[in-house]
């Protein structure tokens, strides 16, 4: 496999952890919080509530080509992390780790994905020529969506 790549991004929004924590476990907040460009659409929700094991089916499009893609929370432990893992998707390894923390009446908002391409050489070479910036330009667009909705 690919050396798997690592992308940390922070925020601190000025809302409570229980509230900052509920608005993340609803899964139909994630199309508000992902960028229009990527046509992103849930299909399925198995089991809910959101629980370790619920399996998340969702259709997107990356860069024109439509993909489904299934996430399972592996992790669930509120109000103070979660962790999906993709089992079927463009990724050899998506491990995506929601970190929660109170700070005073503030939430840090802690997101770790560790992250792999397939195809040796070219998914490298993908990588340095569009994936790690479109990553990027997701997280850039979650962090201002996310500064609309809690200040």
């Amino acid at each position: 496999m690919n050396q798997p790549y690592q992308l940390v991004h922070e925020q601190l929004v000025p809302s409570p952890l229980d509230q900052v924590f509920a608005f993340f476990s609803r899964t139909e907040n994630l199309e508000t919080i992902t960028p229009d460009w990527l046509h992103f659409k849930i299909l399925s929700v198995d089991p809910q509530p959101v629980q370790t094991g619920t399996l998340i089916n969702y259709e997107l499009r990356m860069r024109g080509l439509p993909l489904r893609w299934t996430s399972k929370i592996i992790e669930w432990d509120p109000p103070h992390k979660f962790v999906d893992f993709q089992v079927r998707g463009p990724y050899k390894l998506w491990r995506h780790t929601h970190r929660f923390l109170a700070e005073d009446q503030s939430t840090r908002i802690v997101d770790e994905v560790v992250y792999a391409l397939p195809l040796g050489p070219l998914g490298r070479l993908a990588h340095w020529l569009m994936v790690k910036r479109d990553v990027e330009k997701i997280f850039a667009f979650r962090e201002e969506k996310i500064r609309a909705l809690f200040g």
